[in-house]
């Protein structure tokens, strides 16, 4: 017997709905495990960092990680200064970056070099606001444009200084009037007058590195500055043959062989090499850098209490006034770079107050947020950044010109000359004078 028509259709729906549950289940087998899984995590950027990776350096690096670690790691490229010169360290920036590399997202250059590697630089100038350019010390944010755009961005600060061993000075009679007279930044007049009424000559009176490379040329641009002068002339060319440079080369020559405040073995040293003979031999006065008593600490201690040191501006020329050479280190981003915004990321989080006071307080490095400096609650603890503030008062910076390498080599060699007593400070400098105009080169 037919079903009628509406058990018919009854029977049809029926089907239809099982066939519908049966294709679902099948689908859902085939696709299941495509639909129910989250999509899979972007891999972890990786962010190749080329420093000095000091224990402060270390210790951001780690913060950065922690806070990012499912988006960014900082991998560190570590060029110690202990192992490379400046010089060194240099070259193997600028072969990495002339080959185009991409293993290099961020890396620091001494505060002379932006004109050198602004090629291999990425423009920072869309990234940065006036209001957080602001934030930063003039001094530093200075060295970081070339022609007229920010190229870099400032990590930390150094500026030139003399050490002195506090213990020693208050050996002599008046020894409160000598000291207040140092710490305001005592004249050279002043200053090998007081070497000449020393009582006792065992010990070395001042120590400077005069070892053919950039440190000297610190010694040297302090002189000349001094007196009010510079190394580059109105027309923006470099001038060192020139009344105030002799006179600045004079005195670096005149207190290693006429006054012989200097030993002669300060020819042959760099910073590090000058630091090991001032303790190794007590001596009373030497010029340096402010990570110094941070960095040598177990080393100083072997010698004299931390707190035996004091620090002062470098004495001036009676008729010029204080000078204290800039230094530091600035922060790039490599334009080879596949992750420049990772990079600017990292790049921003080293410039936060949090991480600038751990490189000051873990391994000595000077800040350079303006915000630190009205800290007073960090300043009382750290007193010792009082000092260097009041010292940036003083601060010169060497020539911005994209050639500086080069100047300061041939410079550097030719002032050594002089020192050690080969060539006549006029013809040390006249030889300079021209090789610099005819665009040679020093082979070291």
């Amino acid at each position: 017997m037919l079903a009628e028509p509406e058990e018919r259709f009854g029977h049809r729906v029926l089907w239809g709905v099982t066939f519908a549950v049966i294709g679902v289940a099948i689908l859902a087998i085939i696709v299941g495990p495509a639909i129910l899984t989250s999509p899979p995590r972007p891999p972890v950027v990786k962010i190749y960092y080329a420093d000095n990776i000091s224990p402060a350096h270390r210790e951001i690096v780690r913060r950065f990680n922690e806070r990012y670690k499912d988006r960014y790691q900082v991998v560190t490229v570590h060029l110690p200064f202990t192992r490379f010169s400046t010089n060194e360290r240099k070259e193997l920036l600028a072969r990495a970056l002339r080959s185009k590399s991409d293993r290099i997202d961020v890396f620091s250059v001494d505060v002379i070099w932006v004109p050198r590697f602004a090629k291999w630089g990425e423009p920072l100038d869309p990234f940065f606001s006036q209001e957080e350019r602001e934030r930063l010390l003039p001094y530093a944010l200075q060295s970081c444009y070339y022609q007229g755009k920010l190229m870099a961005v400032p990590l930390y600060l150094d500026v030139g200084l003399m050490y002195y061993r506090k213990d020693l000075i208050r050996q002599l009679p008046g020894w409160p009037e000598v000291e207040e007279k140092i710490r305001q930044s005592i004249t050279w007049e002043e200053f090998i007058s007081l070497f000449e009424k020393w009582p006792a000559k065992n010990y070395p009176f001042y120590l400077f590195a005069a070892d053919n490379f950039e440190g000297l040329i610190c010694g040297f641009v302090e002189g000349v500055m001094s007196l009010r002068d510079s190394l580059v002339g109105p027309d923006g060319r470099i001038r060192v043959d020139t009344p105030a440079s002799r006179r600045a080369l004079q005195l670096l020559v005149d207190l290693v062989n006429r006054y012989r405040t200097t030993p002669r073995d300060v020819t042959l040293y760099d910073e590090i090499q000058s630091y090991m003979y001032a303790l190794d031999h007590n001596a009373i006065f030497f010029r340096g850098w402010p990570g110094f008593l941070f960095h040598y600490r177990e080393r100083i201690e072997q010698t004299a209490p931390v707190s035996s040191f004091g620090i002062a501006p470098l004495p001036h020329f009676a008729d010029g006034r204080p000078a204290c050479a800039f230094g530091g280190w600035n922060l790039m981003i490599s334009r080879f770079s596949r992750n420049w915004r990772a990079a600017l990321t990292f790049v921003r989080f080293l410039l936060q107050e949090e991480n600038q006071k751990i490189l000051y307080e873990t391994s000595g490095y000077i800040p350079i947020l303006r915000s630190i400096y009205a800290d007073s609650a960090f300043l009382r603890s750290n007193p010792d950044l009082v000092l260097y503030w009041q010292l940036m008062q003083y601060g010169v910076h060497r020539p911005y010109v994209e050639r500086y390498t080069q100047v300061s080599d041939i410079l550097s060699y030719y002032a050594n000359l002089a020192i050690r007593g080969e060539l006549s400070v006029e013809e040390a400098l006249r030889r300079a004078q021209t090789a610099i105009s005819s665009n040679q080169f020093v082979l070291k």
